[in-house]
């Protein structure tokens, strides 16, 4: 058994960013959906529809869903899945975060969570000018 994956964003982001960590990690390890939440979207066919995905990856370890910006209606629509079952959101997605889950496949819900928070904060850094990237 392991974590379900949900990717939930605005068109076209899931899926790039699903393809890079899939090629980066060279593999994909754990179930993963995409679900792109158009802009003018009927928000009550999509959240059946997010729920039928979640339901679907769910083999019983519960569902992780990341989001592209919380307060969207993408993260609104996953916000609503954690009443109706086993999942957690993390809203944020990038790169970074996709990969640290990838790498952390086998942990349990809560663990993965923090863990794809983390790696997506982790992988937020400033550069100054003229100055040394940290």
């Amino acid at each position: 058994m392991s974590i379900g994956i949900l990717l939930i964003t605005h068109p076209g982001i899931g899926e790039a960013l699903l393809r890079n960590a899939c090629e980066l990690v060279g593999s994909c390890p754990l179930r993963i959906q995409c679900v792109d939440i158009p802009l003018e979207g009927d928000t009550d066919e999509l959240q059946q529809l997010t729920r039928r995905q979640a339901r679907d990856l769910d083999d019983g370890s519960g569902v992780l869903v990341l989001t592209d910006a919380f307060g969207a209606t993408p993260s609104n629509i996953a916000c609503q899945l954690t009443g109706e079952l086993e999942a957690n959101v993390v809203s944020g997605l990038n790169l970074p975060m996709l990969i640290r889950v990838f790498n952390y496949a086998s942990d349990d819900l809560q663990s993965l969570t923090h863990k794809a928070a983390d790696g997506g904060m982790r992988g937020i850094q400033v550069a100054r000018a003229k100055g040394v990237c940290r």
